[in-house]
């Protein structure tokens, strides 16, 4: 902390800081809380951010800074006219002149003043006096938004085991790891497929989710977001679920019940759900005219008290879906709890798609190229789909989620009717045709965002039902293992999306071959080899998509951390 004069002399002083360190001005006369200034001086995800009679600057703002601070240096040499003595108010507002955005966080009833009287001070100090300013931290480690269970069950007690984190040092990243590690515990005691290693297991995944709430709560009340911390969250999520499900299926098979077309199916059912999640937010991230009957209905529903945690509870967040499995894995059999979560997700997936395409279908919004290309690359089309849209004759721009939805079930039905076959490849061929042609003109239609989705149940549902009517064991095991290095492919686009560092390279796709690339590779292969070897080339499949896309989705991610990439944490819907 340095002591400036003058206009003058705060310049000589942040010129001596290195310029890859964030700097920040504080006028001498500021009375507030504490928190308050954390808020507004220590938050990374913004360039800069200010507070009433405080400033800071990220090295991406620290030139504009520079200048507006000549600016007023020059100013004052010249004896001009000052509207208001607080620099760090005027300097605010220079950066906003200057095409820098400036952070005001919401204080809610934290104070942060700059008085100008011995009575303003003194009635600053004595409402700094009235309000707790680390209950209002606790509190807002909260997120504001978040699931019945969670919020009543999983927060009132979380928030404190995060706070005892932050006094002991530790990080956000290492909470979510220790999360991720109890999970794999749980999978692994789920795995033992005795009555003892059920209970434990549904033990340790509660106490997993309260670890997963911690560690975002521990970011927001300690202030430590970061662009790694934000990609761990998320992929940690997906990995532990999915490893759970694996774990009950490896234990339902010791007892004699083979589940594992069931634990294949809850995951290509949550994944699908997600992908509708996420290519419905990016279809109307920055839509305008994004309005709708139906979207006004739901506004109205949200202000009455009860029905808001009702419909919060039936689509079945991360919290609530997490503690119906920890349940019934503890009191029942791994196929009870795959046929009750397949029913929840199925029943929470069809409320969640019909509401969002009634407000498609009722609004009238104009989507944007950045939509569009969100979109494009949810869809992940290969170099297969890439030579058949030269092909293809330009189809109608309203066609593109039919030609989808007519590939999905063409292909899936004739899987299910001829299994391993040469109809099915030849079906397979169409498939890429029509997926072909649904991405040839931009995806921005007004139920365009299903075409990812569609996209991903032909490809996960096709390599269901060739590795169910295989008939060797096994193979179920090969092609849940498939679908999860491809599904993290599918989250990990979303991720960068999200993050605004774009879609994963065009190379990568192209090495793993696309949707349609993958999908027709699987029943050329379901057609051609033994059931035997088909397990073999599906598990060989499976190392060498995970692979390449693990290699590169942790290249990407810790050179972006490296790099000073914007911090970003996700407070948008329940997972």
């Amino acid at each position: 902390m340095r002591v400036a004069t003058g206009t003058g002399d705060a310049e000589t002083l942040l010129a001596a800081v290195p310029a890859g360190q964030r700097v920040a001005i504080v006028d001498a006369r500021f009375v507030g809380h504490l928190h308050a200034l954390r808020l507004g001086l220590t938050d990374p995800r913004f360039p800069a951010a200010a507070v009433p009679g405080a400033v800071t600057a990220q090295p991406a703002a620290r030139q504009a800074l520079t200048r507006a601070l000549a600016r007023e240096n020059s100013a004052a040499a010249g004896g001009a006219a000052v509207v208001t003595d607080n620099l760090a108010e005027r300097i605010a507002v220079a950066l906003d002149a200057d095409g820098i955005p400036v952070h005001r966080p919401d204080l809610g009833t934290l104070v942060a003043a700059v008085p100008t009287d011995p009575q303003s001070r003194n009635e600053a100090r004595q409402a700094v006096a009235a309000v707790d300013d680390e209950a209002v931290r606790l509190r807002s480690a909260v997120k504001a938004r978040d699931g019945f269970f969670t919020t009543h069950f999983i927060s009132p007690y979380s928030r404190y085991i995060a706070r005892w984190c932050a006094r002991r040092g530790l990080t956000p990243n290492q909470v979510t790891t220790a999360s991720l590690i109890t999970a794999l515990i749980a999978a692994a005691a789920a795995a033992t497929g005795t009555r003892g290693g059920f209970v434990a297991a549904g033990v340790l995944l509660i106490l997993s989710f309260v670890l997963d709430c911690t560690d975002g709560q521990l970011a927001r009340y300690s202030l430590q977001y970061s662009t790694l911390g934000a990609w761990l969250d998320a992929t940690f999520d997906r990995v532990k679920e999915y490893a759970y499900y694996a774990g009950l299926a490896l234990g339902a098979a010791r007892g004699g019940d083979d589940v594992w077309a069931l634990a294949l199916g809850a995951m290509i059912l949550q994944t699908c759900r997600h992908v509708v999640d996420f290519a419905f937010n990016e279809a109307n991230h920055d839509a305008t005219a994004n309005t709708s009957p139906t979207a006004a209905l739901s506004d109205r529903l949200d202000s009455v008290g009860w029905t808001v945690w009702v419909r919060r509870m039936i689509v079945l967040p991360i919290g609530e879906r997490w503690a119906l499995i920890a349940v019934l894995t503890a009191a029942t059999t791994p196929r009870i709890t795959f046929v009750v979560l397949l029913v929840g997700c199925a029943f929470a997936a069809t409320y969640t798609t019909a509401g969002r395409v009634l407000r498609s279908v009722t609004r009238k919004a104009h989507r944007t190229d950045r939509a569009a290309r969100a979109l494009a690359d949810l869809a992940d089309s290969g170099p297969l789909a890439e030579l058949a849209a030269r092909a293809v004759p330009g189809a109608p721009r309203k066609t593109a989620v039919l030609s989808a939805a007519a590939g999905a079930l063409l292909l899936v039905l004739a899987a299910w009717l001829f299994g391993p076959s040469w109809q099915l490849v030849l079906l397979a061929g169409l498939y890429a045709l029509l997926s072909a042609e649904a991405v040839t003109h931009p995806l921005k239609g007004p139920l365009d965002w299903l075409v990812p989705p569609f996209f991903r149940a032909a490809e996960y549902g096709t390599v269901l039902v060739l590795a169910a009517k295989s008939g060797v064991n096994g193979v179920l095991p090969a092609a849940f293992g498939l679908v999860a290095a491809v599904a993290y492919h599918h989250y990990d686009t979303v991720y960068r999306i999200r993050g605004d560092a774009g879609a994963p390279p065009p190379w990568l796709v192209r090495a793993i071959g696309g949707h349609e690339g993958r999908t027709l590779l699987v029943t050329v292969l379901a057609a051609t080899l033994t059931a035997a070897q088909f397990k073999v080339a599906l598990t060989a499949l499976a190392g060498y998509v995970a692979l390449v896309v693990l290699v590169e989705s942790i290249r990407f991610w810790v050179a972006a951390h490296k790099g000073g990439a914007p911090a970003v944490h996700d407070e948008g819907e329940p997972a």
